[in-house]
């Protein structure tokens, strides 16, 4: 075991770095040794509490915190609106914020003054209309500080809401949040971190400032002499008094930064003391406080709470029913482009391989993409040209987008509350939904303390919980393992059963389509494939990726007069053809592909020399992957028994034969 303090033989750094770090430390941290080498610490005191000094530092903490007022209340915007929204001219926009921070403070003191100065652009204006003097007045002073200090904090919140993903706020908005309200209750508590960095640095700095103030406010005392224009002129007639109030100025920039520490760098989600990781499914969550009513919750091995009966844990949990009944009618078009209706407590679960337009068609059912625009109806309502957060669309991305300043419970009322439900009542209903799903003892852990299958179940009940017309999940149930998986899957199930909207899912899982939905919808490059009951789509799936999916074996093609010309090589014969020149696809499964070691004599009328390239379980079975020269890939299922008879391994030469009434031909 390496002990604590013990360097590893490689990590000794190259002298060619080390020497040249060192020096630039020793470069740095030299004047500031010099100040305190210099300091009359028996006259420290004396010098702090002059009243000069007093004075100037009085001022500069006026200055510093009306600059950081001012810099909180125009920089905040202007960094979401550089962050958030694409905009002509954008780039110019972010040079001019940084230009005070490259620009020598004088030149920026002269840029005041022939801005704002009697003689300036605004000066006479402001002087004639509002009686407002700035040069040479404490309002100067403030307006100085601020012009050096505020790109501190913007650029620091930039960075913040850079890492801070859209997703949170997008989800906001489909709970019927305004933009107003998500900025305050969603985006500013979870860049938190980000504007405390930004706001110290910023009072730092207007603390500091000394060139633009002297040069537009001038040096008066009382009026504009902040502590750094003290230093100045103690500079020239007292010196150890000088280095007394710079030693000052120095430990509170020191202060700052030691406080920022770890607070400056990362992600929003990264930032913080104490920031919690999510608990992983299989493990038990993080409990941060006591409660009675966990050491009796109904908890399987993977950390996740089991679905009992309706009423079992939460007799008393509220039913939210709804009369109301929201049919879907949507005209899409765009990068994804096609026609939607279903009925209320319809289902549909939309699959396609990826880039096929799914995620596209959901951002436009909600109004958050420009590649697609959806002409949306839902009951008797025109949506189309409402804003996001008034369409009554409930979204629950794949991760479920919790927020993670709040707790479960009021993630879950959320939506109630940005809809105007008070307070009690919303978090009532927001209880009972959480009841209802199983996880109502966990309401007030946040999601950090959560596993995945119980995030899931808070996401699908805040979804729930803000009374939507159309919900739609975009692969809800893909982050989680299997067991974890089935459980949230006969949720949504039972609780999907009742909705009285439509209800669309993204989904890659077979399973998911199959239980979950009463339609299935199937993508590929933005258009509709099929669309029709899962029956039907198993048993004639029309796209190879669909097949494949439902784990078929797929090949395009052209009929014949035997079967089909393969797309990829190779011909099959089909009992059952189409006309000639017909595109189709053939499908087989693979427990219909027969395995060899020697060529098969009979009756197959497909049969093709191959070797095997992997062999995976499924289930009690194996299938075996086996590439050809003459025909595509194809898969076999068959027993471990009969794999060891045929002494199957990867790399083994064997020969695959398919009945030509094995094969299903889908006329595409």
């Amino acid at each position: 075991m390496k002990r604590a303090g013990v360097r590893t033989p490689g990590a000794r750094p190259p002298l060619a770095l080390a020497l040249p770090a060192l020096a630039a430390v020793a470069f740095l941290a030299l004047p500031l040794i010099g100040i305190l080498a210099r300091t009359e610490w028996t006259e420290l005191a004396g010098h702090l509490t002059s009243p000069g000094t007093v004075q100037a530092l009085k001022l500069s903490l006026l200055v510093s915190f009306w600059a950081l007022g001012l810099s909180l209340l125009l920089g905040v915007p202007l960094a979401w609106l550089l962050a958030r929204v694409p905009f002509p001219g954008k780039a110019f926009v972010r040079s001019l914020v940084l230009l005070p921070m490259v620009l020598p403070p004088t030149v920026g003191g002269v840029a005041l003054l022939l801005a704002f100065g009697r003689r300036g652009l605004l000066g006479p204006w402001l002087e004639g209309t509002f009686g407002i003097t700035l040069p040479f007045h404490t309002s100067g002073a403030v307006l100085a500080a601020t012009f050096v200090a505020m790109p501190f904090l913007i650029i620091s919140l930039e960075g913040a809401l850079g890492g801070l993903r859209p997703r949170y706020e997008e989800t906001a908005a489909s709970l019927g949040a305004s933009p107003v309200r998500v900025f305050f209750t969603v985006t500013l508590p979870m860049v938190a971190p980000g504007v405390l960095a930004g706001a110290a640095l910023t009072w730092a700095r207007a603390l500091g400032e000394f060139g633009a103030t002297i040069t537009f406010a001038g040096n008066l005392p009382g009026t504009t002499q902040t502590l750094p224009l003290q230093v100045y002129l103690l500079l020239q007639d007292e010196p150890e008094a000088a280095t007394s109030v710079s030693l000052l100025l120095l430990a509170i920039a020191m202060g700052v930064l030691i406080a920022l520490r770890g607070r400056w760098t990362g992600t929003p989600s990264e930032r913080g003391r104490g920031a919690e990781r999510p608990v992983p499914d299989g493990a038990a969550p993080i409990a941060v406080d006591t409660d009675d009513s966990d050491s009796n919750s109904n908890s399987n091995s993977n950390g996740d709470i089991a679905v009992d009966p309706p009423g079992k844990d939460a007799p008393h949990a509220p039913h939210v029913p709804s009369d109301r009944r929201w049919a879907l009618s949507a005209d899409v078009t765009g990068f994804t482009t096609l026609t939607l209706a279903a009925e209320p407590g319809t289902t549909i679960a939309v699959v396609g391989p990826n880039g096929a337009g799914k995620t596209t068609l959901l951002r436009a059912l909600l109004g958050l993409t420009r590649r697609a625009h959806a002409e949306l109806r839902l009951g008797d309502e025109d949506v189309t040209a409402l804003p996001p957060h008034r369409r009554r669309v409930a979204w629950v991305p794949q991760d479920g987008a919790l927020f993670p300043h709040l707790t479960a419970l009021a993630n879950t009322a959320y939506g109630l509350r940005a809809q105007g439900v008070p307070r009690a009542e919303a978090r009532r209903e927001a209880q009972g939904w959480l009841d209802r799903l199983g996880v109502g003892h966990l309401g007030h852990r946040k999601p950090a303390q959560l596993s995945g299958g119980q995030a899931q179940r808070v996401a699908l009940a805040r979804a729930l919980a803000a009374r939507p017309r159309l919900l739609v999940l975009d692969e809800p149930l893909a982050a989680l393992d299997q067991t974890t998986r089935a459980h949230v899957r006969h949720t949504l199930r039972a609780h999907l059963a009742g909705f009285g909207g439509v209800c669309l899912i993204v989904t890659h899982d077979p399973v998911e389509a199959v239980s979950l939905a009463d339609r299935v919808l199937v993508l590929q490059d933005g258009r509709a494939l099929q669309d029709a009951a899962p029956a039907e789509v198993t048993r004639h799936p029309r796209s190879p990726w669909v097949a494949r999916m439902l784990g078929r074996n797929a090949w395009p093609g052209t009929a014949t007069a035997d079967g089909l010309a393969l797309d990829d090589g190779g011909m099959l014969v089909a009992a059952e053809p189409p006309p000639p020149g017909t595109a189709a696809l053939a499908i087989v499964a693979p427990e219909a592909v027969s395995l060899h070691r020697e060529r098969p004599a009979g009756s197959p009328r497909n049969v093709w020399p191959g070797t095997v390239r992997e062999i995976t379980t499924s289930g009690s079975r194996l299938r075996v992957l086996v590439t050809s020269a003459e025909a595509p890939d194809l898969v076999a299922e068959i027993t471990p028994q009969a794999a060891a008879e045929l002494g199957l391994a990867d790399g083994v030469s064997v020969w695959t034969s398919v009945k030509a009434t094995e094969t299903t031909v889908v006329v595409l």
